[in-house]
């Protein structure tokens, strides 16, 4: 089989010649275009020797919106959580369909990729101007190329055009910094917040280690205020997609998390569930129990969203340094490993999968952990 180049438009094409047809006329197969002579060059050589191998495999004609909303996410339900899945939609829809959603699967090329993280990291926003976060960029980047790795493997696609393609590098997509409080300004929130209706859900937060969706999917059968020592067990999570709030197992598949309460964290929770009795009390049958320890004045489930809100609000009131809601998580852990908690006992109260990733995570309270061991070997070899 022969081949050749042909430029039409501002795209350059990959011609096959097939043979001839019944009236001896050539036919040709006009296959997928690319941004520059070089590129369609190589696609030329590598579908030519694709044809002698025996490998070759025919362009398709679905688009790259239709692939991904109707074949891709659909096979993703069965493998990964729903959320996930939601998430993926939710960044599809919003940004690779409107840029380069009806081109042909077999269309994008390294470059033609490569532009297109470019425009969204520089006016890829779709309220307001400006552009897309490094870190938000690279996640769509990943979407892509897990979708076309599964398209070479359904035999879709020869090649993944995303394993050529530069996103943002790792280290601008890093996560935010981490922010955390210390004792005195843990202790300032708390006091400043203590008569708020919400409080219940920041202390858990910051005294047990929980997400804001674990707080928010808490449920007084998950507590034994009685048992000694009292208990939180983690059982669900209260998740949000497109604004809508479904209930959905731990984000950590280790199985129950168990989490030991202070006197402090047991007598907030009875005050707050005497305040919810008397609010059940009031609304009489309108009141829809849920079982939630964090819920709305009718008892329905709290948006996740409206809670880290509230929250921002109160910080600013109170004068104190902003930190995100998740950041009285990572305060939660800070401050127990400064106080020399042992890292296995706060990796087991954070739901880690390890207690290495705890330390990793951590490593800013470690050198405070360094110098308690050096304090205590000096002590030890001092007599």
């Amino acid at each position: 089989m022969r081949g050749h180049v042909a430029k039409k438009g501002k795209r350059y094409y990959v011609v096959l010649d097939v043979g001839v047809d019944e009236r001896g006329k050539r036919k040709q197969k006009w296959l997928s275009g690319f941004d520059t002579k070089s590129e369609a060059e190589r696609g030329l050589t590598e579908a030519l020797s694709a044809v002698d191998r025996g490998t070759y495999i025919e362009p398709s004609r679905q688009t790259l919106e239709r692939y991904l909303l109707d074949e891709w996410l659909p096979a993703c339900a069965a493998r990964i959580r729903a959320t996930t899945v939601e998430s993926y939609r939710h960044l599809i829809e919003l940004h690779v369909v409107p840029a380069i959603g009806r081109v042909p699967l077999a269309q994008p090329t390294p470059l033609s990729l490569t532009k297109f993280y470019g425009a969204l990291l520089t006016n890829g926003r779709v309220r307001g101007s400006g552009g897309l976060s490094p870190r938000t960029v690279r996640y769509v980047h990943s979407i892509i190329r897990k979708a076309l790795s599964d398209a070479v493997a359904w035999r879709l696609l020869p090649t993944n055009p995303c394993d050529g393609a530069i996103p943002p590098s790792a280290a601008a997509a890093k996560s935010p910094e981490m922010k955390v409080w210390n004792a005195d300004q843990v202790r300032a929130f708390l006091d400043f917040t203590r008569e708020d209706r919400d409080y219940i859900t920041w202390h858990l937060a910051v005294s047990c280690g929980l997400r804001r969706g674990e707080v928010c999917g808490l449920r007084w059968s998950d507590l034994e205020l009685d048992a000694t020592p009292p208990t939180l067990s983690v059982k669900q999570q209260l998740v949000e997609s497109l604004y809508r709030v479904t209930f959905a197992p731990p984000k950590t598949a280790r199985g129950k998390r168990l989490v030991v309460l202070d006197p402090v964290t047991v007598a907030a929770l009875r005050a707050h569930r005497r305040r919810q009795a008397a609010e059940r009390l009031a609304l009489g049958a309108a009141y829809d129990d849920h079982d939630l320890v964090v819920a709305r004045l009718d008892g329905t489930p709290v948006h996740p969203n409206n809670v880290g809100q509230h929250f921002r609000r109160q910080i600013v009131k109170a004068g104190l340094p902003l930190i995100r809601f998740h950041d009285l998580r990572h305060t939660h852990a800070t401050l127990a490993l400064q106080a020399g908690i042992h890292p296995k006992i706060v990796s087991e109260r954070l739901g880690h999968a390890s207690t290495s990733f705890t330390l990793d995570v951590y490593s800013h309270a470690t050198p405070s952990m360094q110098q308690q061991a050096a304090d205590v070997m000096s002590a030890v070899l001092s007599g």
